[in-house]
């Protein structure tokens, strides 16, 4: 049997895993990133963590074929290098070189949103799909396109512009996708409507939590709320048409959403789908769009997937 080793990277831990040929975690392991440490001191973690994930699945490294790693970032797959990591103040990481020597077997480097649209096409919500798009809904807005099971790279569609003009994105660009559809837009708009109605249901949800999260609207909505039902139909046309530009354009089978938002499942989905349908360019068919079902572990799966061909 094959078995390759996965790593997904995040901001506040990376795990390790040994995934066989179809895409099943055999073993796992998670340890704090501490990205503010030396990076090789971080690369010392990732290798216990992929040291401790061998010893789990009763192998040894010798029975593992390849190494893939998912990282946030600008990445040059190529190269094996991060080039920069705002959030986990990387720069210059030839992380993938760095790997490959240590474990002895061939390594590579993937975005980790790139990874974990491939693990949701290997063993998620577009199983068996020839083409689908993931798109996470969180702090940001991650894509990752997959044709045929192999990732097609250089789809940052988080910064696809949808309001020419509108609200600032972190990026420094206005109107963006993220800037919108993100949890963060959708936090914003949240906290918007409560200052203009400080004494609306979603407002006394927001008080009682004492936080506004990307679930708040969704809560206050249940119960009836008028005001949040309005936001949730707004959010939903923004996203619904930063969708209709990606099918139109790349005409994908299925459309796998998660991220924190993503977790509204139907509640999200089903005003979605139906506006979705009515952007879309006449004649083309409708892609499957449904939530994802993996989690953490898609990047850690989908990273493993990568490197099937090495």
């Amino acid at each position: 049997m094959a078995y390759y080793i996965g790593v997904d990277i995040g901001g506040t831990n990376l795990k390790a895993g040994v995934v066989d040929g179809q895409g099943q975690i055999i073993s796992e392991s998670s340890v704090p990133t501490g990205a503010d440490r030396p990076q090789d001191v971080v690369l010392s973690d990732i290798l216990g963590a992929v040291m401790t994930s061998i010893a789990g699945a009763g192998i040894s490294v010798k029975d593992v074929r390849a190494a893939g790693m998912g990282s946030p970032g600008m990445i040059d797959t190529e190269k094996g290098i991060v080039i920069y990591n705002n959030n986990l103040g990387w720069n210059d990481f030839h992380i993938g070189e760095k790997m490959s020597t240590a474990l002895g077997i061939p390594a590579r480097l993937e975005n980790d949103a790139d990874a974990a649209a491939l693990g949701e096409v290997v063993a998620g919500c577009a199983k068996g799909a020839k083409s689908a798009m993931i798109i996470t809904l969180g702090t940001g807005v991650g894509s990752g396109y997959v044709i045929d099971e192999k990732i097609f790279r250089g789809c940052e569609f988080g910064h696809m512009v949808i309001a020419y003009g509108g609200r600032k994105c972190t990026c420094g660009r206005h109107g963006c996708f993220e800037a919108y559809c993100s949890a963060t837009g959708l936090i914003n708009m949240t906290k918007e409507a409560i200052a203009e109605h400080p004494m609306s249901t979603l407002a006394e949800i927001a008080k009682t939590e004492g936080v506004v999260s990307g679930h708040t609207v969704f809560v206050a909505a249940e119960q009836g709320d008028a005001i949040a039902e309005n936001i949730i139909d707004e959010y939903t046309g923004y996203l619904a048409c930063g969708l209709a530009n990606l099918i139109n354009g790349l005409q994908p089978e299925v459309i796998g959403v998660g991220g924190g938002i993503g977790k509204q499942g139907e509640r999200l989905l089903v005003p979605l789908r139906e506006k979705v349908e009515r952007e879309i360019y006449k004649g083309l068919p409708m892609p499957k769009i449904v939530s994802c079902t993996l989690g953490y572990k898609a990047g850690l799966i989908g990273a493993a997937m990568s490197v099937r061909d090495l």
